[in-house]
């Protein structure tokens, strides 16, 4: 008959093999989840179905989604600008640069149901494009005040200066 000491080696080996059989079990359930999980993913990534891209795209993706696509062209030097408009009306947009012609315009293709949105997305670029036109003559008002600052600075300096030979202002 086993001593004590030997049975509880035993009884310890058998409850290791144990939890090492679970531990193995779980990890493999582990790894079919995030297997299933990278497969999903990667249907997302290129089922064109299952995109669903928002703000700035390609053309393909826009065309992929199956919902018709207009375009309207810009000659306007400044797209950025366009583009931070766009994003905040919610229009899935692409930007193409058209190198045929000089100078060469942009063409803005973008989803027959945002057509609406892109409307209003354009009178707001255009404000703020003629407002920008509209200053760019004005002088900014941040250079007057440093201007004026220097300026009230040299006075002060010369003030200081006559003062401390002991001269007299007039």
């Amino acid at each position: 008959m086993p001593d004590a000491g030997e049975q509880f080696s035993e009884k310890a080996v058998a409850l290791i093999i144990q939890a090492a059989k679970l531990e193995a079990k779980t990890l493999g359930e582990a790894i079919e989840k995030i297997s299933k999980g990278a497969d999903d993913l990667k249907k997302k990534l290129t089922d064109p179905k299952e995109m669903n891209g928002k703000g700035k795209q390609t053309v393909k993706q826009l065309t992929r989604q199956g919902q018709g696509v207009s375009n309207i062209e810009i000659t306007d030097k400044n797209i950025r600008s366009f583009q931070g408009v766009a994003r905040k009306y919610g229009v899935d947009f692409a930007v193409v640069k058209d190198k045929t012609e000089n100078p060469p315009k942009w063409l803005v293709f973008f989803k027959g149901k945002d057509a609406d949105a892109l409307t209003a997305a354009f009178k707001e670029f255009s404000a703020k494009a003629a407002t920008k036109q509209r200053n760019a003559g004005k002088p900014s008002i941040l250079k007057n005040l440093q201007n004026l600052a220097e300026k009230v600075k040299n006075q002060v300096i010369d003030k200081v200066k006559n003062k401390s030979r002991g001269g007299h202002e007039l």
